[in-house]
């Protein structure tokens, strides 16, 4: 197989539409946006919107499709929502019901897909800062946690604010900042530095999603919002129907991250 790490959007898509790529996507499309998925009934479609209005950080839009259609039109013409992912979760009154390769047998005509930001896009920039990524360097997914901090709610739609963390040299976090706030269409500068329990996090080394790192001397762990929110959220809110990315296995758009 190629290296995705420096292939087109495009061609990852297909690997994935084929069922040759069903692992997390960090690192690859070097360059390109990912985002984040969630799809929702069209009568809670505006609640869902205005909640992620209220909360840009976690839930940044970059597109909002058409009702019943999984084709996006700004991020990735050509592209099928319900195929291009490489893992789905599938959400039923909150609970989590089944992880699938493709959504074709639980997509309905009465559906709103969002594509949201997610903090992968801007990874490149940091490693081009000479910031290290330690779950790329460990392949490893990346470290996520359900905080204590509660969302601004919207309708139904209320639950806790869901971090990443990314441990940063000490004198590179002002950096990893600088960069970072370059982005906010893909949730931007950090929420929180430093101590975990400030957020409510417990066990640093017990990730709700993903897995553990490693946290070497002379690093400071560092969190930004994270497009899992959602998931959190329909845990809390318990939607009829939620479909989702499963965490770290994001839609790889063709929209460059320089024109973020």
């Amino acid at each position: 197989m190629q290296n995705l790490a420096t292939a087109h959007p495009r061609e990852i898509r297909a690997q994935i539409r084929e069922g040759k790529w069903r692992r997390p996507t960090g690192g690859l499309a070097a360059g390109y946006a990912q985002a984040n998925l969630a799809v929702l009934p069209r009568d809670l479609a505006y609640d869902f919107l205005l909640f992620c209005q209220r909360n840009p950080k976690p839930c940044p839009v970059l597109e909002v499709l058409d009702v019943g259609s999984p084709h996006p039109v700004r991020m990735a013409a050509g592209a099928d929502l319900r195929s291009d992912v490489p893992l789905y979760r599938v959400y039923r009154s909150g609970e989590l019901e089944a992880e699938v390769t493709d959504l074709h047998d639980h997509w309905r005509e009465d559906l709103v897909a969002f594509l949201l930001g997610c903090s992968f896009s801007f990874e490149a920039a940091l490693a081009s800062a000479g910031i290290p990524l330690r779950h790329i360097e460990e392949e490893r997914t990346i470290s996520v946690y359900i905080t204590s901090i509660q969302c601004v709610p919207a309708g139904m739609f209320a639950g806790p604010l869901v971090v990443s963390m990314r441990p940063i040299p000490l004198d590179r976090v002002a950096k990893a900042v600088e960069v970072t706030a370059r982005y906010p269409m893909v949730h931007g500068a950090p929420v929180h530095i430093g101590d975990p329990a400030a957020l409510g996090i417990v066990d640093i080394a017990r990730p709700d999603y993903g897995e553990a790192v490693t946290i070497r001397e002379g690093e400071v762990p560092v969190f930004w919002a994270c497009g899992v929110t959602p998931q959190a959220v329909a845990r809390q809110a318990r939607p009829e129907l939620m479909l989702t990315h499963a965490p770290a296995h994001m839609f790889v758009t063709d929209l460059r991250n320089d024109e973020l």
